[in-house]
């Protein structure tokens, strides 16, 4: 997995410091990306040499370029070439991995997947490049991705898209710095918060019950959103959204893009579940498309020009829609339940079973185990189906007859009409923040029993995962509404991560409002009860000292 980022720190606090006085417009893909090149051209080298680069010499650098030309010429992508080209080597390898190109591969593995793999398995050689200052087919490959993407900068990224978020709120907010965000951001979007100490302004956004589905962000919410900071005498650092969310809800970017510019503020998009947008005209515009100024994303494969997206998901994405709507007992997401988006992805199939008295959990169960159909996406009320470059109409055809003889199954059931159920607010359209994100993850904490923790400050993230909204972050002072949502979850089949007890058997809270008392000693005394001050104050502590 890839995706864009800022590659090391210079560069980030060099794009944190020249935002105010060079206009930023990236695209990327599995990257970060800034319009301007003159904001993040890459450092010219150094007069000294490393290690490393002293033992490359003219021939090799040579070499390197040699090479690329030859992948170009047989048509085969920069970092596959070189990799290639590499493992065909007959090398003595004193380097890891251990397994040393395959020979010691664990046999329960290569029986699977055979041993080509861990040939190919390489850390970074000469001829493989440098990930943190890539020279050759990395270089080749980020800027080819560039191209595609329309960025004037592209980086890649490990570790799917997480980094490339925490990359970027920490390379725009400063520590105490507001960043304007959708309270169902992904938990990455709260460690990044963490990280950089960034104070968070939340936008609740619009919530159907029936789905129990978060949509995205409205222009008129980020202007609301910045008129209220400049009300208290601030300027949010900078403005995050989601587009699309995991439903395929689309912002309108553009039109909050054009907002945000005007206030001078840059726009930060998690683009996860959109690599694909802005490649065929039935598709939404992508964020870069739309003036998104740092924008994460997984790698799109199989792509080289926009021209070779094959219409082919599209119309099996279509087809089983059409279909699906007129299967009683089952609803297919559309834009009536959120009108005030532009778009939904039309490779994102969504599908509601609560006239078939069925949870989205029940439902999938049974999809999967009796029709063999695997969704990308579980929800309380719903499952959502991805579309990809890769699906086949056997496979489509399969999920319309699973859901045929799911609605046979269950349409006349007795018991439907007392098992559906639906909520009337979003668990998190009341929240209470008493401390900021890193303060409370920093604070001193016990647990306590969930009755307990009612109305207490929470001290851990606690999400039903998928998709990863977290229902309570650290800070937030715990409801009823949101620890009824979480056990409601739980028991339909959620799996409940970020909390210490998944069971909410017991709920893990900050110290905040305790009494502590303090006895000092020495000259330093004085000092030592401002620091403590300064330290417990953060966390809402009545301090007592004894002196």
């Amino acid at each position: 997995m890839s995706c864009s980022t800022l590659p090391n720190l210079s560069l980030q606090l060099d794009f944190a410091k020249k935002w105010t006085s060079v206009s930023l417009r990236p695209r990327t893909s599995t990257c970060c990306t800034c319009q301007e090149r003159s904001t993040l051209e890459p450092k010219k080298k150094r007069d000294g040499k490393s290690r490393g680069e002293k033992n490359r010499s003219v021939t090799e650098d040579k070499s390197l370029i040699s090479r690329s030309r030859i992948s170009q010429q047989n048509s085969l992508p920069p970092l596959i070439g070189a990799l290639k080209a590499s493992a065909e080597k007959n090398s003595a390898s004193f380097h890891f991995p251990g397994h040393n190109r395959g020979r010691a591969a664990p046999s329960s593995l290569t029986q699977l997947i055979g041993v080509r793999p861990f040939i190919h398995d390489l850390p970074e050689l000469p001829e493989l490049d440098n990930l943190f200052s890539p020279e050759g087919p990395i270089l080749e490959a980020q800027m080819q991705a560039a191209k595609l993407f329309g960025s004037s900068e592209t980086w890649f990224l490990v570790g799917g898209t997480t980094c490339g978020i925490q990359a970027a709120i920490m390379a725009t907010c400063s520590p105490g710095e507001h960043i304007i965000l959708p309270r169902n951001s992904h938990i990455s979007a709260i460690s990044a918060m963490v990280l950089s100490g960034a104070i968070p302004k939340y936008i609740l956004p619009e919530y159907d019950c029936k789905w129990d589905i978060a949509g995205g962000v409205t222009p008129s919410q980020v202007g609301k959103a910045i008129k209220e900071l400049q009300m208290d005498g601030k300027k949010p650092a900078a403005v995050f959204i989601t587009s699309p969310t995991y439903h395929g809800i689309c912002s309108d970017l553009s039109d909050i893009s054009q907002l945000c510019h005007a206030y001078g503020i840059p726009v930060i998009v998690d683009e996860a579940h959109g690599a694909h947008l802005g490649f065929h005209p039935q598709m939404p515009h992508s964020a870069l498309k739309q003036g998104a100024d740092l924008v994460m994303l997984p790698e799109l494969n199989l792509v080289k020009t926009q021209e070779q997206f094959s219409t082919k998901p599209l119309e099996l994405a279509s087809e089983a829609s059409t279909i699906i709507k007129t299967i009683p007992g089952i609803s297919v997401l559309d834009l009536s339940s959120f009108n005030e988006f532009p778009a939904i992805d039309p490779l994102r199939l969504t599908l509601g079973f609560w006239s078939l008295g069925l949870s989205g959990y029940e439902a999938d169960d049974i999809l999967d185990r009796d029709h063999g159909v695997i969704s990308e996406l579980v929800g309380t009320q719903s499952i959502t189906f991805a579309i990809n470059l890769g699906t086949c109409r056997e496979h489509t055809q399969r999920l319309v007859s699973g859901l045929k003889k799911l609605s046979m199954s269950f349409l006349h059931s007795k018991t439907t009409e007392m098992r559906v159920e639906s909520r009337e607010h979003a668990p998190f359209n009341d929240i209470c923040i008493s401390l900021n994100p890193r303060d409370a993850f920093f604070a001193n904490k016990r647990s306590v029993s969930i009755k307990e923790s009612l109305g207490k400050v929470c001290g851990e993230l606690i999400s039903p995962y998928p998709p990863g909204i977290p229902v309570i972050i650290p800070g937030e002072v715990i409801t009823e509404k949101a620890l009824n949502y979480l056990l409601d979850v739980r028991k339909k089949g959620a799996v409940i991560t970020g909390a210490s007890d998944s069971h909410l058997s017991s709920i893990v809270i900050c110290d905040v409002g305790r009494n502590y008392k303090f006895r000092l000693q020495g000259s330093d005394k004085t000092l030592a009860v401002g620091a403590l001050l300064r330290r417990l104050e953060i966390v809402g502590c009545c301090v007592r000292t004894v002196m």
